[in-house]
């Protein structure tokens, strides 16, 4: 009987040690003060598009406190941003890139100081703080000054996706499995030769399916399937963003023009006026025959998944990541001394 004692007291200490080695502490993060950030690159454009994990909730109100419950826990109330991806509109050396940032990146939160820093994840930014501190965050993790933000929910993604005319994405097996699983509508996912529909039961092969809005969303949010986790469903965005960029090579300036107003009337929040909004339609115009660009924050190998105040989140070398997006970056006067 002691004995059993004595392994069950072994196995409770190996289960507690073990699990507090896995809810680490963070380390510090190393992140450089709006104040100092470098100047923008001259002919470069960033603007920051986000989109909660809501259908329907709307924007939050600017004057909003950070949302908490009666013992002071934290709520979601108006939607954590769980995609996140800057559009960089380079006019000076003709490239469009977009870079995706993982969900549960571990940063520092607003309101931190060098010497107390808290940590939350980055998705939760927007609904605590608001998307100018979301701004802030990012530009000062990333080493570089973004300003403009349109935000939206997953009704006006669809909307907007709708409006272009769907899309047409390439599918491995588990992807039309869970999708299938989950039921999409009817009608909703079929292949271009019009003879599989996901919707519909029996085998589906693998290839490209053309997607509506609705669908289209759903597959932006797959994470569970063909591993890789929240990077995979990043890649998943950033996919959908450079075949949508593709739907619009063809378009012309007036198609253009309506689509920027079309995007004014379906988002959440926006810190863009028309005439900016139109100002960013025509960079992309200009450079819509350019190949789009793409680059996932973090770069591999610069996380770790961490445990953290009972959440999971990922835990990346920020310097790292400033390195590629600076190269990112100023890969583009590279390219252009290269032409000269």
């Amino acid at each position: 009987m002691k004995l059993r004692y004595l392994i069950l007291w072994m196995m409770v200490m190996v289960f507690c040690m073990t699990s507090a080695a896995f809810a680490a502490t963070p380390k510090p993060i190393s992140t450089i003060p709006w104040d100092k950030l470098p100047d923008t690159f001259d002919g470069q454009h960033h603007y920051l598009l986000l989109c909660i994990d809501q259908w329907n909730e709307k924007g939050r109100p600017a004057d909003a406190k950070a949302p908490v419950n009666k013992e002071g826990h934290r709520l979601d109330r108006y939607g954590n941003t769980d995609g996140i991806v800057i559009v960089t509109l380079d006019t000076r050396s003709h490239r469009i890139m977009l870079t995706s940032i993982i969900r549960d990146a571990l940063i520092v939160k607003p309101g931190s100081t060098e010497d107390n820093q808290k940590f939350g994840r980055i998705n939760y930014v927007y609904n605590d703080s608001g998307p100018e501190a979301l701004c802030r965050v990012i530009s000062e993790h990333l080493g570089l000054k973004i300003e403009k933000y349109i935000l939206f929910n997953f009704s006006q993604i669809q909307e907007i996706v709708s409006y272009l005319g769907g899309v047409d994405i390439e599918l491995d097996n588990g992807e039309i499995n869970y999708l299938h699983r989950y039921r999409v509508p009817k009608g909703s996912v079929v292949s271009l030769d019009g003879k599989h529909d996901v919707y519909n039961n029996g085998s589906h092969p693998a290839g490209v399916y053309h997607f509506n809005g609705h669908s289209a969303v759903l597959y932006m949010r797959i994470r569970k399937v063909s591993g890789n986790g929240d990077f995979m469903r990043t890649q998943r965005v950033r996919t959908v963003l450079s075949t949508l960029a593709d739907t619009c090579r063809t378009m012309t300036w007036e198609q253009a023009q309506d689509l920027a107003n079309n995007i004014m009337d379906n988002n959440n929040v926006t810190n863009l006026n028309l005439e900016e909004m139109l100002q960013a339609a025509e960079y992309a115009w200009n450079l819509r025959d350019c190949t789009v660009e793409e680059l996932r924050i973090p770069p591999e190998g610069a996380v770790h998944p961490i445990d953290f105040a009972n959440m999971s989140a990922q835990e990346l070398d920020w310097e790292a990541c400033r390195q590629a997006m600076a190269s990112y970056l100023q890969n583009s006067f590279l390219v252009l001394d290269e032409e000269d």
